[in-house]
């Protein structure tokens, strides 16, 4: 069992950046690939981010490409997405995830945290 607690996120204007925490606690998070999904109002759940257990790859959607970062320490259990230049198309729920491999789809990934707000003013 895993538990993740995403942290970091808030209101920000366009242009801004916010860097958001996803503490885990359970097994042993690093033999875990972990992706970051979001979902705004009315929009289905989508892929944002991926790294791999060691660190050493990772993915992302084409229009996060260049702005976004994944990054994670396995010493402190935490999975990071640093967001620069966001954009008002950027606000949604942003989620944490654990899963088996670095995936793309919701379904790849088994545990799930409860989710912080990413909201960007114009």
């Amino acid at each position: 069992q895993v538990q993740l607690v995403e942290s970091g996120g808030g209101l920000v204007q366009t242009g801004g950046s916010l860097r958001l925490s996803c503490a885990a606690s359970g097994r042993t998070v690093s033999s875990y690939a972990m992706g970051w999904f979001r979902q705004a109002p009315g929009k289905e759940r989508e892929f944002v981010a991926a790294i791999s257990g060691s660190g050493s790859f990772t993915s992302y959607r084409d229009s996060v490409k260049g702005r976004f970062a994944i990054s994670r320490d396995n010493a402190k259990n935490t999975v990071y997405l640093e967001m620069n230049s966001l954009k008002a198309e950027d606000t949604a729920v942003y989620y944490c995830a654990a899963g088996s491999w670095t995936g793309s789809s919701w379904s790849d990934y088994r545990y799930w945290g409860q989710g912080t707000q990413v909201t960007v003013s114009s």
